[in-house]
């Protein structure tokens, strides 16, 4: 069976609405022999004539008659489907968003973005899920609806992204620490005992490449894999954490942080998320709601 074409819904519809070849073909724009054209085609394609001769005009046959409400559904359904999608009603609307961050986000970010999305969406729950690793397989599978961090290569190429904020890093300690007094030099930054943070095995990172340009080597006495433990252990002894600022701004609260006295790259966190997830409305108003709130703490 060939398929059919559905083009002729349309043409239908505005023929039995109108019940004439002329003010069709006005209507749609057509000349009146394409039109009658168009009616042939018809008349082949559902084996009745639709429209037929009485007097000066045409009337429909019954089985125009039983083809005339469906039909106009029908292209209203198609028209609805074609058409851009709607945002609901984010007032009535009920959803659960998966978000996949690095530990700090949400200490830092997740209150205000909690409190704004309640505000708009009551019905709308944020789940949040640590990031582990930096595999674009949880976007591609959409088991995780929008992540945040550092872009990189390990990410998928259709994976979309758009920039947060910038982020330096700082050295934390204790209150009351040595380094928490006076001005802090490479040479008195590297003697101290230091916490290493890595999430790959690696000893050795940014901080070690600044300052090994400087002939200065640090003394690592422990590897964490996270902000919140490297903290943990600086606010708890004389180690010194190195950690991301603005990612730990609340993680921080109690303790000393000072800028680093080597220069050291700047990392861009932005959010990413999969192209599938582009045009939906409600995605797209959460996405301009994080970078709101990241925007305002900066």
């Amino acid at each position: 069976m060939s398929t059919p074409d559905f083009n002729l819904l349309i043409t239908l519809d505005v023929l039995l609405a109108e019940g004439s070849v002329a003010r069709a073909a006005e209507r749609l724009r057509l000349s009146p022999s394409a039109m009658s054209r168009a009616l042939a085609r018809l008349r082949e394609t559902t084996g009745d004539p639709l429209l037929v001769r009485a007097g000066r005009g045409l009337v429909p046959t019954p089985r125009a008659l039983e083809l005339r409400e469906r039909v106009g559904q029908l292209v209203q359904d198609v028209e609805a489907v074609l058409r851009p999608a709607e945002a609901p009603s984010l007032q009535h609307l009920v959803r659960t968003f998966t978000l996949r961050t690095r530990e700090g986000f949400v200490e830092n970010f997740g209150p205000e973005l909690i409190a704004r999305v309640s505000e708009q969406a009551p019905g709308v729950r944020l789940r949040f899920v640590p990031k582990l690793d930096k595999d674009s397989g949880p976007l591609r599978d959409a088991s995780v609806d929008l992540e945040t961090g550092v872009v990189s290569g390990a990410m998928g190429p259709e994976v979309r992204t758009r920039a947060l904020f910038r982020d330096r890093f700082v050295g934390v300690v204790r209150a009351g620490h040595s380094l928490s007094q006076g001005a802090i030099t490479p040479a008195r930054y590297a003697a101290g005992r230091h916490i290493g943070l890595t999430r790959r095995g690696r000893d050795q990172g940014l901080i070690d490449d600044a300052l090994s340009a400087q002939g200065l080597e640090r003394e690592i006495a422990t590897i964490v894999g996270g902000f919140a433990a490297a903290l943990a252990l600086a606010q708890a002894s004389d180690l010194i954490a190195t950690v991301p600022e603005l990612h730990t701004g609340n993680l921080r609260a109690g303790m000393h942080s000072f800028a680093l006295p080597i220069v050291t790259p700047e990392i861009t966190i932005a959010m990413l998320w999969h192209p599938r997830m582009d045009a939906d409305p409600v995605h797209r108003w959460l996405r301009g709601l994080v970078w709101e709130v990241c925007a305002a703490g900066r």
